[in-house]
């Protein structure tokens, strides 16, 4: 798959602050791409695109609230920076507990808001970044055979080879062979290092 640059999603219902929107984050040298509602940019929604979105939070239709839910429940992981002239506790909280990197009340700073676009760019290459690592975990865990596999977790909880073989029925010595493999085909060279990479796979990214 062809992977682009980070590109920053506008979404707000008023075609002036739209215009100024994209005007602004492109002279600051982002890609962008404007839409005038959640739904128009839902019927495209990049999932696999890096970036970030700026929404607006109140519009006809879908909210902005309700297009960062959606979002979420489709896995399309992009940051969120919100605009409104409407701002409210209850709705910043909302926003900010759903993983919203910042709320900005209107009319905006434009030193503040590239600052908020700033962090949510990083914020999606660290997330794609640690989620690409999880596959590559992922990955490596599923090159081991089904009998390697249980070997590996009873490893990571601390088991010791002889009580391994009374677990699984097997010989010691086949254990071993079986405890050497999975090291080797987990790129790991001690016990503590296979119980971390176990507890990254177990917690996700």
């Amino acid at each position: 798959m062809h992977v682009t640059g980070p590109t920053v999603f506008v979404v707000d219902d008023d075609p002036s602050v739209l215009r100024a929107l994209e005007r602004l984050l492109r002279s600051a040298g982002y890609a962008v791409e404007g839409y005038a509602s959640p739904e128009a940019f839902l019927e495209r929604a990049p999932a696999e695109r890096p970036g970030c979105m700026v929404v607006d939070l109140r519009m006809p239709g879908l909210g902005g609230l309700e297009l960062q839910d959606e979002l979420s429940r489709r896995g399309c992981p992009l940051p969120v920076v919100f605009l409104t002239g409407h701002g409210d506790v209850s709705s910043s909280v909302r926003a900010m507990k759903a993983g919203a990197v910042d709320f900005l009340t209107k009319p905006c700073d434009d030193t503040d808001l590239l600052a908020a676009v700033e962090r949510a760019i990083a914020r999606d290459a660290e997330a794609r970044a640690a989620r690409g690592e999880q596959q590559a975990l992922r990955t490596r865990f599923e090159a081991l055979t089904p009998r390697e596999r249980e070997v590996c977790l009873r490893v990571a909880q601390g088991l010791l080879n002889k009580q391994i073989a009374d677990e699984l029925g097997a010989a010691e010595k086949t254990i071993k062979v079986h405890r050497g493999r999975v090291m080797e085909k987990l790129g790991v060279e001690s016990v503590a290092e296979l119980v971390r990479l176990v507890d990254r796979l177990e917690q996700g990214p």
